[in-house]
């Protein structure tokens, strides 16, 4: 009788611990249904219709035609090949640069903190604060010219940071691997942290060289900061916009670093056309979603343990 009155008295605790756990993730998931659940939805409905925003006429369901129409634009191929290499030009380099500085820094000791703060400030700036401060840098009297003189030993040389067009797209990319390398890197920090001392010693013990424990020991144990690492970058690389943004306004050519997300905004804003700008929006969601599937399965982040 007693063991089942403590049964009957330990279900009631948690069916009540099961209530208030409910009660706390409600707010979450409303807040996830209003302003991320329910636009995806509208978008998917919307891009099988002819909308126009400034129209009073109703909307006019045409199928496939949006589709059709978009997949067959050069615009659209174009901020494709805009969108990913932009995408290959500077998540590579962030995933590679901020496990190099991680490891750097947690060599320093003393110094360990300081260091992840000041790698880490820019990424407390918003998108349009770092691209207006690059602006400012890459003007032909700017900082970017004065150091990329000082290297060449030239005098007054213009780089068009802002005017060429291989030279926006690499402008947009310093822009983000500035903004976003201390956020990475504290990323791969608080993993490198986390790996246990005593495995280094054991290693050290064994006549392990420091780029022998490197490979045989950090990089497989930093698989589940990788997988974390690659996965955020390459979202935030694929869905850039701001900087893109305010150097087209500024009068940067916009064709190069016309990504996607550009493309949308464009579309639906300046050309009113609901219909194909929730198109894109759907393909870049769908591709995104793919892309993270991918790489969570090649990784395997589950498989690493201590």
């Amino acid at each position: 009788m007693n063991a089942e009155r403590k049964g009957k008295k330990r279900r009631g605790v948690e069916q009540v611990q099961a209530r208030w756990g409910w009660y706390f993730v409600i707010p979450a998931i409303v807040f996830f249904s209003i302003f991320s659940f329910y636009p995806i939805i509208n978008a998917f409905t919307l891009s099988f219709f002819k909308k126009n925003m400034i129209s009073p006429l109703p909307p006019r369901f045409i199928g496939l035609e949006n589709y059709i129409f978009v997949l067959q634009s050069s615009d659209f191929w174009n901020s494709v090949r805009a969108t990913l290499t932009f995408t290959l030009g500077t998540f590579i380099p962030l995933v590679i640069a901020s496990l190099v500085i991680a490891l750097l820094i947690t060599l320093q000791g003393r110094n360990f903190r300081l260091w992840q703060l000041l790698y880490y400030s820019p990424a407390v700036l918003s998108s349009a604060v770092a691209a207006l401060i690059w602006m400012l840098i890459f003007t032909p009297t700017g900082i970017a010219n004065q150091f990329v003189n000082t290297l060449r030993n030239t005098s007054g040389m213009d780089m068009r940071w802002l005017s060429s067009g291989e030279m926006v797209q690499i402008s947009t990319m310093i822009v983000y691997f500035w903004k976003y390398i201390g956020y990475f890197t504290v990323l791969y920090i608080t993993g490198i942290t986390k790996i246990p001392a005593v495995i280094y010693e054991a290693a050290t013990i064994d006549g392990a060289s420091r780029s022998q424990a490197f490979f045989k020991i950090t990089l497989p144990l930093l698989k589940p900061t990788t997988a974390l690492v690659s996965i955020v970058a390459m979202l935030q690389c694929l869905k850039t916009f701001s900087t893109q943004f305010l150097f087209t306004q500024s009068g940067a050519p916009k064709a190069p670093i016309n990504v996607i997300t550009l493309n949308i905004y464009n579309t639906a804003l300046k050309d009113y056309n609901v219909g194909r700008a929730s198109v894109m929006s759907i393909l870049l969601f769908v591709t995104m979603l793919i892309l993270t599937i991918i790489q969570l399965k090649v990784s395997r982040s589950d498989d690493v343990t201590y």
